[in-house]
């Protein structure tokens, strides 16, 4: 879950960098950092093992449970300090399937490629049926449907337009792209994510599926976003207990596969389906776990630096992407300093959030727990809306370990190389990563943006008034093709890319550990004027 919040950019660091007195990163630890991460890397055997022998891990199912039980073995292994999993919750439902086939019986025999949305109901075995398409731009359009839908497939969602591929899908940022993302960019245009088209267009969806329901069809067939052979796969059900489980099975069916039925229906060609999805909803356990490990500090021991990955994902490949590599590269972070023996004067702490991909849950509940509260959204609009597209709420009240937090980190851009950091907006710490950077830059690490960066875990820092930071990577192929997808596999990741992104978080996480003093903050945020504190 990915989105860049335009800002204010750096504009020169505004102002003259630290002097190297002032800010300087320990010269002997990076070169150690790197010749133990670049030459002993441990990072794709790590993903391998997560990825290929764990597979998928959407919160609240089995597979993450053995996820977490992996890591946690892992990191002990390595003689981690505190190694344990520290619960949140209630979640509600879990949710896993194990079986998902779509074929086309008549005019023509053909295996269609689909798979279905987290949390709705599997078929009870296999069933046949004559498909139709539903063209609806709004609820008023479904009425042309009563009495048409019983014992059918609904094929619901508009055939996109394909056209072929004339540019690279692997993205790497050049100079220019860099010095892009570097310029100051004018406040206050339009918003990236219209709240108001999402409420429609998910009170669209909400209306169609119960209809559909009502109407008696048998299941809903909706088309992937890509082209190809690539499935775009998430949720179409509710997790949380108190709403309404989906009363119909729901599957994202190749864009190709669903454009050719839809282009028979139209020429009035009937066409059957066969469907057969066995999917099961889990609640033997409400509570969910972070994975927590820890390089204990020294002189500094109290105050303590972060970093971390989400460890859940969706369930349509292996979680790859999004996010095993940040999470794999947040452990061999770890590894690789642990493997040094070094000592740091700060505690250096790892997470790996679960229940990410349903709005931050396991880093919002992480951060309640240890440093800071915000009252629950309490007007029902706002409630209907996923969390990165809720207005803030206020007053905060903060924690005695609040003070005590220097700084957090965190990958989930992908699998490619970093290339910087976003500043959030903070000037006062874009000369000290500067300085960071200076010994890294031949690895590519180049570019500090005062720009905000929003949709992973340092949101859930940052609202709070506490430094959180998410790097600036490669795209590679991460929004073309990986994100969300079934090819969110082992395969798509570049090993070169990871073993220097865990070389970069490490020398960063150790610099900020021992800095002489924590890591500056922003000020605290602040109500829109007019609303109430």
């Amino acid at each position: 879950m990915k989105r860049l919040i335009a800002c204010v950019s750096f504009l020169a660091l505004l102002g003259a960098p630290l002097s190297p007195a002032q800010e300087r990163p320990d010269l002997d630890a990076v070169t150690r950092i790197r010749a133990e991460g670049l030459r002993n890397s441990s990072v794709m055997q790590l993903a391998s093992e997560l990825m290929d022998g764990v597979g998928p891990r959407l919160t609240g199912s089995t597979n993450l449970k053995l996820a977490e039980d992996w890591a946690r073995q892992r990191l002990a292994g390595w003689g981690l300090a505190n190694v344990h999993l520290e619960n949140w919750g209630p979640f509600g439902r879990g949710w896993e399937y194990d079986k998902s086939s779509v074929r086309m019986t008549a005019p023509d025999r053909a295996q269609l490629l689909a798979l279905p949305e987290a949390w709705t109901p599997g078929t009870s075995g296999p069933i046949h049926a004559p498909a139709i398409y539903v063209k609806a731009a709004a609820k008023e359009d479904l009425d042309k449907y009563k009495g048409k839908l019983a014992g059918r497939i609904v094929l619901f969602g508009d055939v996109a337009e394909t056209r072929a591929h004339d540019k690279p899908e692997s993205e790497r940022y050049d100079e220019k792209s860099l010095s892009e993302l570097f310029e100051y960019e004018m406040p206050g245009g339009p918003p990236r994510y219209d709240r108001e088209t999402y409420r429609k267009r998910r009170e669209l969806n909400r209306v169609a599926t119960k209809f559909f329901a009502g109407e008696k069809a048998l299941a809903v067939l909706t088309p992937s976003r890509h082209d190809g052979s690539v499935l775009q796969v998430q949720s179409a059900g509710s997790y949380k207990k108190d709403e309404e489980p989906a009363a119909l099975p729901e599957l994202v069916l190749s864009l190709d596969h669903y454009g050719r039925i839809v282009r028979l229906l139209e020429r009035n060609i009937p066409v059957d389906l066969e469907i057969d999805v066995q999917a099961r909803f889990l609640e033997p356990d409400p509570q969910q776990s972070n994975v927590v490990a820890e390089i204990p500090g020294a002189d500094k021991r109290g105050e303590v630096v972060m970093l971390g990955a989400h460890f859940d994902s969706w369930h349509s490949g292996t979680g790859a992407t999004d996010n095993g590599a940040g999470s794999v590269v947040m452990m061999e972070a770890m590894r690789i300093l642990k493997t040094l023996g070094v000592a740091p004067r700060r505690t250096i702490r790892l997470a790996l959030w679960t229940g990410e991909e349903q709005g931050l849950l396991g880093s919002k509940a992480y951060v309640a727990e240890h440093f800071a509260t915000r009252p629950e959204v309490t007007d029902p609009e706002q409630k209907k809306l996923p969390a990165y597209l809720q207005k803030p709420t206020f007053p905060i009240t903060t924690k005695p370990e609040h003070a005590k937090l220097s700084g957090y980190f965190n990958v989930d851009n992908g699998t490619g190389r970093i290339r910087g950091i976003y500043a959030e907006e903070n000037s006062a710490i874009g000369p000290v990563f500067q300085s960071w950077m200076e010994p890294l830059k031949d690895l590519g690490v180049t570019t500090v943006t005062m720009r905000r960066t929003g949709g992973t875990d340092h949101e859930s820092f940052d609202q709070v008034g506490l430094p959180g930071f998410q790097f600036i990577q490669d795209q590679i192929e991460y929004y073309t093709r990986t994100h969300h997808t079934n090819l969110d596999t082992y395969e798509r990741l570049q090993r070169n890319d990871l073993m220097q992104a865990a070389v970069v978080v490490a020398c960063f996480v150790w610099d900020a550990a021992q800095r002489p003093d924590m890591l500056p903050r922003k000020p605290m945020p602040q109500p829109p004027p007019g609303e109430k504190k």
